[in-house]
């Protein structure tokens, strides 16, 4: 509590106030606006965090974070567009809702559940990531190997697509993070004669090209359409009390199975708010009011995809594995600080931990007060013309890649992973394993070599240390799970 209370000293900073309005409110423009998105928004934001300290960083991108969360529930309401992905399901009662007359109480319900399920999700982050952390302490080079080589598994079904497909894009990242000086023997690995690929490929230029730029382009081959924007008016703005009664319920449920489902590997805030709903469903006393406008099929799902946002929290901040691309973005924006997340992260740098918690909680509040009278202003903002909004986010992009080092190599490689990124949109391959694999590369790469130097240059030394070798057995019966798995698959 004492760590809490001085964080939350230091978050009413003004450039850590002013941090974490900048992100919830991009947060929520992002996930009004579809297409973007709070990974392309971050990977835009990335290059301006470099003025920052490492803390407002980490507050301004936690905010972008869960601040889409809630903007993607506005349109879906409104317009029966999903801002994100997590907000499809909230389309098929929020939607009907607006159509007879309780868009306001759709959206306050949204907003609401969101707040509640985003506080329970950072008092369970509070309580599980640092008896975690302090676990982790017993790590050394050939646990972090183990954890990496499991975090490759694992993570390939990132996107919940193809095994193989993921994979194959997690060694392609982790084959980018070897270019560049060997740290140990100074030889230079895939530079191709390159002067400026001698000091390696930044996760930056990556980034906005594979996610940001990516989007820019498929927004210029299918520009999105908007729909017709709902009047909301304010009176109409709030819940009657039977509708209030009726979601608490819904909200609960999907705050705790949200926070569990952030835990496993994968798209867990599209999952969680699908699983949701089907139980809110399944428990229903009136299942046939679902599809038809039912107050619990917003309130359910908007809970659960805000509460496993905060799950998946705990991965990353407590072993250092992004277990979603968002999450992913995050890391990059905390590692272009010099700061890695994992065992060692809430120990180390304590004061950060806890300014995230304390951030988060003011964040939350921020977003109830914008979401809540802001709904209509921020609608519109789906009815800028994508010729308008499409060039300044990639004008924006460039300048940014280009500040960093001053580099035009940068510009180059961003224009080439953005291109490389559409191509893998267009093939339905999804780029979050990419940058995976950018990640784990450098990790499992030292903590192999640093792992069979401990070990005088035996590899089964790995399996005899009580946690590497019980990762890696896991490793292996996880191995043998997917193979099986793939065999009745093609069978």
């Amino acid at each position: 509590m004492s760590n809490l209370m001085t964080a939350f000293g230091q978050c009413f900073s003004p450039e850590n106030l002013f941090a974490c309005f900048i992100g919830v409110l991009t947060g929520t423009v992002v996930g009004v606006l579809p297409g973007i998105g709070p990974v392309g928004a971050m990977a835009l934001l990335l290059p301006f965090s470099y003025g920052m300290s490492p803390g407002a960083g980490l507050i301004m991108f936690a905010g972008i974070y869960y601040g889409s969360m809630y903007g993607g529930s506005t349109t879906s309401i409104l317009l029966n567009i999903p801002g994100e992905s997590v907000s499809v399901i909230t389309c098929l009662d929020g939607y009907k809702m607006a159509k007879k007359g309780r868009a306001g109480a759709a959206l306050s319900v949204a907003a609401i559940g969101s707040f509640v399920a985003g506080t329970f999700g950072i008092v369970m982050l509070m309580l599980f990531a640092p008896p975690l952390a302090r676990a982790a302490l017993q790590f050394s080079s050939p646990e972090y190997f183990a954890i990496s080589l499991l975090g490759v598994l694992l993570l390939s079904n990132l996107t919940g697509d193809s095994f193989i497909k993921s994979f194959l894009m997690i060694i392609v990242g982790m084959a980018i993070s070897c270019i560049g000086m060997d740290p140990l023997t100074g030889y230079n690995r895939l530079t191709f004669d390159v002067p400026e690929l001698t000091r390696g490929i930044d996760m930056l230029p990556i980034s906005m090209g594979a996610f940001g730029l990516a989007e820019v382009l498929s927004t210029a081959v299918e520009p999105y359409s908007t729909g017709d924007l709902i009047k909301l008016k304010m009176r109409d703005l709030y819940p009657t009390k039977k509708e209030m009664t009726d979601s608490i319920a819904p909200v609960l449920r999907g705050s705790i199975l949200g926070f569990f489902i952030g835990l496993i590997p994968g798209p867990s805030a599209v999952i969680s708010s699908v699983v949701a709903y089907k139980m809110e469903k399944s428990v229903s006393k009136h299942p046939e009011e679902f599809g038809e406008g039912a107050i619990a099929g917003v309130a359910g799902p908007e809970s659960a995809n805000n509460a496993a946002s905060s799950g998946a929290m705990i991965p990353l901040l407590a072993l250092g594995l992004p277990f979603n691309a968002n999450t992913a973005m995050l890391l990059t924006g905390l590692m272009i600080h010099g700061i890695t997340p994992g065992p060692l992260f809430i120990t180390d740098h304590a004061d950060l931990f806890w300014l995230c918690i304390a951030s988060m909680y003011i964040g939350n509040v921020m977003l109830l007060i914008l979401n809540l009278p802001l709904v209509g202003v921020f609608a519109k903002l789906t009815n800028v013309p994508a010729n308008i909004l499409m060039p300044l986010v990639t004008a924006l992009m460039l300048v940014g890649a280009y500040s960093v080092n001053n580099s035009m190599m940068d510009v180059i490689l961003t224009l080439i992973f953005g291109l490389a990124g559409f191509v893998l949109k267009y093939l339905n391959i999804a780029a979050a394993p990419l940058v995976i694999g950018l990640v784990l590369g450098s990790i499992c790469e030292e903590g192999l070599r640093q792992g069979m130097i401990m070990c005088d240059g035996n590899f089964f030394g790995f399996f005899t240390r009580p946690i590497s070798g019980t990762i890696l057995w896991l490793s292996v019966a996880l191995c043998v799970f997917i193979a099986v798995k793939q065999i009745r698959k093609a069978k």
